[in-house]
């Protein structure tokens, strides 16, 4: 049995004009589908099919949380999820994807697999940018980030919170590994979005070796 054989909808062999189907996305739905953003789940769907002659609506309700990565500190984070879907589906010759949410399911298999609209239903509902409110980011890795960065409007940021004052839609700067003068001299370069999260992947990266070290040590 695939993985993904449980989603398929037999249009061929329905036998009422409606039909309700209940689906669970979990952890293991996200991993089978190699998601990059989800890491865990619990998705509840509610799946209402109608007939109407050769035409099949499918209604979709889907209500729960999934795990992602906060942009700021990179930590997990819970995201609600709670959103409603529609796809037309109809029978023809070959598999198309028409405007509108149609589909068309060739005749002679006569199902659809509905797997991978479910992930897309949930992805859509997770913005570009996700963060944590307010308070709630890892400590300890934005102090490692106010250590490093500098926000172009010093005036919005607070010393004594760790939390806050750090966004990635602001203007961040680095100063440069180049040499003790040009750092004195004030050079500084302008990171991107991705610059900046690839500088954090490796201080955190950097703090778990650290902290390796330091268990090590100890056993010593």
């Amino acid at each position: 049995m695939g993985k993904f054989s449980a989603y398929k909808v037999d249009l061929i062999g329905m036998r009422q004009d409606v039909q309700k189907i209940e689906y669970l996305l979990d952890t293991q739905f996200f991993t089978n589908i190699e998601s990059e953003d989800i890491q865990k789940g619990e998705v509840k769907v509610t799946l209402t099919v109608t007939r109407v002659d050769e035409v099949f609506v499918f209604d979709f309700k889907l209500n729960g949380n999934v795990t992602i990565a906060c942009d700021r500190c990179l930590e997990a984070m819970d995201f609600p999820i709670d959103t409603t879907a529609k796809l037309v589906v109809k029978l023809g010759a070959e598999y198309a994807e028409g405007a509108d949410d149609v589909v068309v399911i060739p005749e002679r298999e006569g199902f659809i697999n509905i797997a991978w609209f479910l992930y897309e239903f949930v992805a859509l509902e997770i913005p570009l940018k996700h963060v944590h409110p307010a308070g709630q980011c890892s400590r300890s890795m934005m102090s490692h980030l106010k250590k490093h960065v500098v926000i172009s409007d010093t005036d919005d940021v607070d010393d004594d919170d760790s939390n806050e004052g750090v966004d990635f839609d602001d203007d961040i700067e680095i100063v440069e590994d180049i040499d003790i003068e040009e750092k004195s001299e004030g050079k500084h370069k302008i990171l991107t979005h991705e610059e900046t999260i690839e500088l954090i992947l490796g201080m955190h990266e950097r703090q778990k070796q650290l902290d390796k070290e330091k268990k090590l040590k100890s056993k010593i």
